[in-house]
């Protein structure tokens, strides 16, 4: 295989990406490939290392071994608001951010930071039509634009959890990762989510941990499994489904739980 993948092979990959911290490994020799477009699930029990992963890929923790290339360019070293001006976004956490603004004054801020025009904070939101009218576009893409004028704080936690992506597509990621963008939040509120995450732009390629395994299945067309760290396996969602390992250490656990 290439070192230096094009962006039509692989938009995100990693080379024996190894995390320790003193003799506990959290990550060992994770090598992972997402291609342009894709819906990757990553699941394990817990413990399996797959939120230390995400944070290796968006530079939250460095590898103590390993690289991570994004596109053509090895961005192992690069810090984290590196990696989002070059299109890797990963959710906000709105509940502290951006509890006390509307949802459309939330996106328009986040809209603002991309084009560098935090400088105009002073202006009102309706003196920024252009800005406006792309906040208020991507609100109705994830059909978030009824709640608009609406206090983050005060919508229910699936919807302020749709906020969480809209404020990261704001930013027009090439990769969005998510971590357990359904956690907390009431089975019927869960699939919603889903169902709109499903519908973004194949310009998007989404990499998500998530453990409810109706929605991975439903959803994810690639996943890897990982277990103490490692990757035990990657396949189409039939193929994880049939494979007894993963039965034995991941879903048969979900089953008698």
């Amino acid at each position: 295989m290439s070192l230096h993948p094009s962006i039509g092979d692989t938009t995100l990959r990693t080379e024996g990406l190894t995390k320790r911290w003193g003799s506990f490994v959290a990550n060992s020799d994770v090598s992972l490939s997402f291609a342009p477009g894709a819906r990757h699930a990553l699941i394990g029990p817990n413990g399996a290392g797959k939120t230390t992963f995400i944070n290796l890929l968006t530079g939250g923790f460095a590898p103590s071994s390993g690289k991570v290339w994004f596109g053509g360019e090895d961005i192992t070293s690069l810090p984290q608001h590196e990696r989002v001006k070059r299109g890797m976004t990963r959710t906000f956490q709105i509940n502290t951010l951006f509890a006390g603004l509307t949802v459309l004054e939330s996106v328009v801020l986040a809209i603002q930071e991309r084009r560098g025009m935090q400088y105009k904070w002073y202006q009102t939101v309706a003196s920024q039509t252009e800005v406006v009218e792309e906040a208020m576009s991507l609100l109705a893409s994830l059909k978030l634009e009824q709640d608009a004028n609406t206090l983050t704080r005060s919508l229910a936690y699936g919807r302020q959890r749709l906020v969480e992506i809209a404020l990261a597509l704001a930013t027009r990621p090439k990769v969005l990762l998510l971590d357990e963008p359904a956690a907390g939040i009431p089975s019927a509120e869960s699939r919603e989510l889903f169902e709109v995450i499903a519908q973004l732009p194949r310009e998007v390629t989404i990499v998500f941990i998530e453990h409810d395994m109706g929605l991975v299945f439903r959803f994810a067309e690639r996943i890897t499994v990982l277990v103490g760290g490692k990757v035990l396996v990657e396949g189409t969602p039939a193929e994880i489904a049939a494979d007894p390992r993963v039965r034995e250490v991941y879903l048969g656990e979900a089953e008698h739980a």
